[in-house]
């Protein structure tokens, strides 16, 4: 004990599960308290004291979560999905004059988190891109957060002109910053992303295969020692921790 005080919001999901476990896992890191209302974790009391908060709950609870976590003066490291750039600033807004950080993450897998900072690096040598991410079919959202916040930060050079129509709504995906995602939902999957990036002539792509959650535990853990390292306010990624 006496280590950083760690409390899990969503423990009792797959990642909340994961999360408590490599906290557990090691000896700098003290996993004092668990929420998770209707799973026998319902006082979110519990989560006073706590150094840092790492929330894995749902899209449709963590903004209410944020607030509250806000009041706890507690550190946040949100591994939930479905943040894009609004959601993103609607947080700047609640952290605003906040003297705890919150990190916002997209994706935990290191592997992951280089294949980002590739796409957006490679980006503006090449007129057009898009992005297919393919995950398990019981993921709640689509398109994921990692695709979202990839397409977010790529600029391709060119202004695209597609001749093609639709013949059924949706084939071509959904658009962000003028990238293409597109979402595959199947058993069997568990977490890949390709970017594919194209000029007359050429193609790049750029993929990342997560075969096994265990990946995203030293991203998890780095998150958590590391939160308190941070500036201030609202950080989005990985990459602020890794130098990228």
């Amino acid at each position: 004990m006496g280590g950083l005080k760690v409390g899990v919001s969503g423990a009792s999901g797959r990642m909340g599960t994961l999360t408590c476990e490599a906290v557990e896992s090691v000896a700098d890191l003290d996993l004092v308290a668990r929420y998770a209302p209707g799973h026998g974790f319902d006082d979110v009391r519990a989560l006073s004291g706590c150094d840092v908060i790492v929330d894995f709950s749902r899209p449709d609870v963590v903004m209410d979560n944020l607030a509250e976590w806000r009041k706890l003066e507690a550190h946040v490291v949100v591994g939930t999905s479905g943040f894009d750039s609004h959601r993103i600033e609607e947080v700047r807004r609640v952290w605003a004059d906040s003297t705890h950080n919150c990190l916002i993450v997209p994706n935990f897998s290191l592997g992951a988190v280089v294949m980002m900072w590739m796409a957006e690096k490679v980006s503006e040598y090449f007129t057009a891109a898009e992005v297919i991410e393919f995950h398990h079919d019981r993921k709640a959202d689509a398109p994921s957060g990692t695709a979202i916040a990839t397409a977010e930060r790529m600029h391709p050079a060119g202004t695209r002109a597609v001749e093609s129509t639709e013949s059924l709504a949706g084939a071509r995906g959904a658009e962000v910053e003028g990238v293409w995602i597109h979402s595959v939902r199947l058993p069997g999957l568990l977490a890949h992303q390709e970017v594919v990036l194209g000029n007359q002539g050429e193609v790049l792509t750029i993929r990342h295969d997560t075969t096994d959650r265990v990946a995203f535990v030293p991203g998890i853990l780095i998150a958590i020692r590391s939160i308190g390292n941070l500036p201030g306010g609202v950080t989005v990624g990985l990459e602020a921790l890794l130098g990228l």
